[in-house]
């Protein structure tokens, strides 16, 4: 494995050439994008940790976003580093801004930048953790992707970090500015079918064990320091963990990575799209912050699908919402008084005189299964969108961005007031995202009590590595003690 060493300059020259380097960031009294000058009290200089696809994606949010800079990058792999420094420059360029975008290996070196206000954090989940508290107890405001942390106690010290340092904390789950999933929990809460009985929540498959076989680490990435905390001996170097790209000419990747699919670096759809789902349930039912008090997985005693309990009475289970589209991700509040489905870009009730007018036209977007013609279609249309917008210069491969989500984030770094995806929330679902996939592996029910965090007299739930795992020398998370 490579070795964690820096190469050239020293860390302390490299700062103080940065240092340097940034006086039109950091001296001046203003600066202008498109010729409209932006007072430093207005300007929110951001940082990026993790450059994969999302990050990328991520940085045309923000970009959107009035009165945000960004002065640094940070990724294991040198080429993602410097293909996000290229994008950052073609956008100062286009903004008549300074061209400059510094690039680190090490998030420690980049934290170490007093100029920087915030910072987003699009690594894989095991390192969310520590490049989040990290930020935290150097002065920064923190945009993290979902799910929040790899295992519970993360999550919690997470929420520590944050509030002792009284950081802003905004998780990724951009869902909760989204128009239609904003009108079904309003009408959900609001009594528009009635008291909440069942919840289908459609989130795919959870993880499985690594399969991968083990090949050369390429020479331009760090491996060892992609590996972080991760004390697995099975975990081993694959290109589908971490999916090389080229610069000249430019190839992205051509998968996500797939460390998110496999349980010893990753949760699953259980927590790729249950940060999404599942996080979203939560808040229509009132559970932000809290969470199932048992978890039932699948096959248990003839349970076809897994089930999640509310101490009120209410199931969730991790199940198919629509007949005709089984695979299709999103939510189905089922009442005593009706329904309403829920997914992107579309939604519905049983009343449909319910459904705010501006959401009307959402009805007849219902997903449904695609025909082998339609699907060949589809794919036909996006490669000629993708090979059209790499001819203009563009990535047309965009993950899952949200302007609104991100402005939000940016407004409260500004105001200092909570986001809408605070930590707490971010923690509470990826609990119980983990959760799930415990009493998966348990193969039996869990028991949850969310106002104690504890399994109560279940020392086997509480002593898996979902709920908490020894960190690989020579890390150690903060904030938590076992």
């Amino acid at each position: 494995m490579k070795e964690n060493t820096k190469k050239g300059v020293s860390r302390r020259e490299f700062l103080g050439l940065s240092a340097l380097g940034l006086a039109s960031l950091t001296i001046l009294p203003s600066w202008a994008i498109d010729g409209v000058r932006i007072a430093p009290s207005d300007r929110v200089v951001l940082g990026f940790i993790g450059l994969g696809q999302q990050a990328l994606s991520d940085f045309k949010g923000f970009a959107a976003c009035p009165g945000v800079q960004v002065a640094a990058c940070c990724d294991v792999d040198t080429m993602k580093t410097e293909r996000f420094r290229r994008r950052v420059a073609e956008w100062q360029a286009s903004k008549g801004m300074n061209q400059r975008c510094d690039q680190y290996e090490f998030y420690e070196d980049l934290l170490e930048r007093k100029d920087i206000d915030a910072i987003e954090v699009a690594t894989p989940d095991h390192w969310h953790a520590l490049a989040t508290i990290h930020s935290c107890q150097s002065g920064k405001d923190v945009y993290c992707q979902k799910p929040l942390a790899y295992t519970i106690a993360e999550g919690l010290a997470m929420v520590k970090a944050v509030r002792n340092n009284k950081r802003v904390l905004q998780v990724g789950s951009q869902q909760r500015s989204s128009r239609e999933f904003q009108a079904a929990i309003d009408m959900v809460q609001n009594g528009a079918i009635g008291h909440i009985e069942k919840i289908y929540a459609r989130v795919g498959e959870p993880p499985t064990p690594l399969s991968l076989p083990e090949m050369p680490v390429p020479a331009n990435l760090n491996f060892n320091q992609w590996m972080g905390p991760l004390n697995d001996p099975k975990i081993h170097y694959h290109p589908d963990l971490c999916p090389p790209i080229s610069l000249d000419p430019e190839e992205n990747e051509k998968l996500w990575g797939a460390w998110r699919w496999y349980q010893e670096t990753g949760n699953g759809y259980t927590a790729d799209w249950g940060a999404h789902m599942f996080d979203i349930a939560q808040a229509a039912i009132g559970m932000d912050g809290s969470g199932p008090v048992e978890f039932t997985p699948k096959g248990y005693n003839g349970t076809q699908y897994s089930t999640m309990r509310y101490a009120n009475g209410i199931v969730m289970t991790e199940q198919p919402y629509l007949e005709d589209n089984p695979d299709a991700q999103g939510i189905k509040f089922v009442g005593d008084n009706g329904w309403i489905e829920v997914a992107r870009g579309y939604i519905n009730c049983s009343d449909q005189s319910k459904i705010p007018a501006d959401l009307k036209n959402l009805i007849e977007k219902r997903p449904r299964m695609m025909t082998p013609e339609e699907r060949k279609k589809m794919y036909e249309e996006y490669m000629k969108k993708l090979k059209d917008s790499k001819k203009k210069g563009n990535d047309a491969g965009n993950y899952e961005t949200s302007a609104p989500h991100m402005q939000n984030f940016i407004d409260c770094v500004r105001s200092r007031e909570n986001p809408i995806a605070p930590v707490e929330v971010g923690c509470s679902t990826n609990t119980l995202c983990c959760l799930q996939n415990i009493a998966r592996e348990l193969g039996r029910p869990v028991k949850w009590n969310p106002a104690t965090l504890s399994f109560g007299n279940d020392k086997e739930a509480a002593s898996h590595r979902l709920y908490w795992y020894q960190y690989r020398n020579p890390y150690s998370l903060p904030y938590f003690c076992k």
